[in-house]
């Protein structure tokens, strides 16, 4: 088996859809969140930067009954590896509303075909110290969360329902 196609936690969604055009709708059907998919603005920026790891957080289902579910399709041997998905579900001592300085709602523009990711990205640079922002997301945006976690802003993550995830952000 190549080793670049050999399907992990790491492997990015683009890229398996690319090896394994076959295996997108098992993707989508696992993940329902995935449906967006279909959305060419979010093919080309979440599946490309959205690892399985991350997809099995969005669609919360353990990484390695996804992996392992994609891996006996394309033939490959199974794979385990216990892993965390590193996202703050419980609320931080941080958390305090009037700390709110800033928030988007994505579905706004993710409706109108725009993706929201470098707003917010340059939203979090501009925040001021101890302060809070707040998104709102219909599917948990991982790679977005991982992102703001390499900028030293701390997140909690609030899941209201299956289409409708509310993420705050702190800087301290």
């Amino acid at each position: 088996m190549d080793k670049e196609k050999l399907i992990t936690p790491k492997s990015k969604v683009l890229k398996i859809i690319e090896d394994f055009p076959e295996l997108e709708e098992i993707i989508v059907n696992y993940v329902p969140a995935f449906r967006a998919l279909k959305n060419p603005v979010l093919r080309k920026t979440v599946a490309r930067t959205a690892s399985l790891q991350q997809a099995a957080a969005i669609g919360g289902v353990k990484v390695e009954e996804l992996v392992n579910h994609l891996r006996k399709e394309a033939g490959q041997d199974a794979y385990s590896q216990g892993e965390d998905y590193g996202f703050n579900t419980k609320k931080p001592e941080w958390f305090d509303p009037g700390l709110v300085s800033g928030e988007l709602n994505a579905k706004e523009l993710l409706d109108r075909g725009e993706h929201p990711v470098n707003q917010v990205i340059a939203d979090l640079k501009a925040m001021k110290n101890k302060s809070i922002y707040r998104l709102e997301a219909p599917f948990l945006p991982a790679p977005l969360i991982d992102k703001a976690s390499s900028l030293d802003v701390s997140h909690w993550v609030v899941k209201e329902s299956d289409e409708k995830y509310i993420i705050y952000f702190y800087k301290p």
